[in-house]
């Protein structure tokens, strides 16, 4: 059977399942973009979804043959989020929604702070660079749910390997490079500042996520020890 294939009948459905999830987010997304713009002739607009899609599927193919399971994983629900996060996981779904929109209308309805087309290409490129971290931390760390828990029902341990070497939260780093690309493409300066809230809920989702692990997960103090840096090597 090919690499990309799971084996388990149940693995393949919850991976198609979040095939879905995910092409339905893109396609929501898009229809927000070009009904906030007003016009399907927006040539950033899809720049974007297309960068997005491709980004998506190159990490599909990458972590399929590594780590499956956690593309399945992702998909879920599970019990047990901690309080703080389901707080920051709000605050960032909304400054998200609010970049997409803003984006919309300052690029192409009102023309606000437009940002010229010399943009898009540079934010393009660190849209991409942010799936680096991102799929390399999806490869080798099962435990990379959607939410912050203790996942004590799967065994959690503290993964060292792969972009753990370096930062200890190398997705939220993704994340970070992906919200400074995203106004960049769609050609919007007032989005960026958008992307500065969300940015700033990641920020702090990562230092509250840091503390509960340190005090909550053995052998995770011990890490953050060896490693030192949160987000940036060299800064924090």
């Amino acid at each position: 059977m090919s690499p990309f294939i799971p084996a388990d009948a149940k693995l393949r459905k919850a991976i198609l399942v979040r095939a879905g999830q995910l092409l339905l987010q893109e396609a929501i997304t898009g229809v927000i973009l070009f009904a906030v713009a007003g016009t399907w002739r927006w040539w950033r607009g899809w720049l974007y979804l297309g960068t997005s899609i491709a980004l998506l599927v190159a990490t599909t193919l990458y972590v399929l043959p590594r780590n499956p399971e956690i593309i399945a994983e992702r998909g879920k629900r599970h019990q047990g989020t901690a309080r703080f996060d389901k707080v920051i996981i709000g605050i960032y779904t909304a400054t998200v929604a609010a970049l997409i929109v803003v984006a919309g209308l300052d690029a192409v309805r009102f023309g606000w702070a437009p940002l010229g087309p010399v943009w898009a290409l540079p934010g393009a490129l660190l849209m991409a660079l942010g799936m680096v971290p991102a799929a390399g931390a999806m490869a080798v760390n099962r435990h990379l749910e959607p939410t912050v828990r203790i996942q004590q029902e799967r065994g959690h341990q503290v993964v060292t390997t792969g972009p753990y070497r370096y930062v200890r939260h190398p997705m939220y780093l993704g994340s970070l490079l992906q919200m400074a690309g995203m106004p960049m493409v769609l050609g919007s300066a007032w989005a960026a500042v958008c992307a500065l809230a969300t940015a700033i809920s990641v920020i702090v989702r990562t230092a509250l996520e840091d503390r509960m692990l340190q005090r909550d997960l053995p052998g995770y103090a011990e890490y953050a020890r060896r490693t030192r840096y949160r987000l940036v090597p060299g800064v924090w």
